[in-house]
């Protein structure tokens, strides 16, 4: 794996963008998303950690997909790449897997289409940063 690759300030402003695309879909869609996870905001425990777990979590997916575009594109990442492999990915493993997994949790499609529609949302601004940025300056 070539680090040397990765635009780090892409990486981290990918992270940003992501996790405040979050931050307004899931406000946007609270009452549907608590009706759909059969939650009650009057026994939920209030907690910063699953925000900054978010933010955790889509630091590494803008680093994988950095380096996943930067491989498939010989390190020099463009906008259509991001969009085409945020996608592929989103497909291949985020739709998949909570598919899935709501199906095992009990829960209905509209959970599923909520969340995997926040997802698609992330991977998308993510793989595009990733590939506006493009490729890091090297100084010399």
């Amino acid at each position: 794996m070539d680090f040397s690759a990765v635009n780090w300030l892409a990486v981290i402003v990918a992270a940003v963008v992501a996790w405040l695309f979050g931050a307004a879909w899931y406000m946007g869609l609270s009452k549907p998303w608590l009706k759909a996870t059969r939650l009650d905001p009057a026994t939920m425990k209030r907690s910063l950690l699953p925000f900054i777990i978010s933010f955790i979590a889509e630091l590494i997916m803008a680093l994988v997909m950095a380096l996943v575009v930067g491989a498939m594109t010989g390190g020099e990442p463009t906008l259509v790449a991001g969009l085409v492999f945020g996608f592929v990915l989103w497909l291949g493993f985020v739709a998949t897997t909570l598919s899935v997994n709501h199906r095992y949790e009990g829960f209905g499609w509209d959970l599923t289409l909520i969340d995997t529609g926040h997802w698609l949302g992330v991977l998308l601004l993510i793989g595009a940063v990733i590939g506006w940025f493009g490729a890091p300056v090297v100084a010399g």
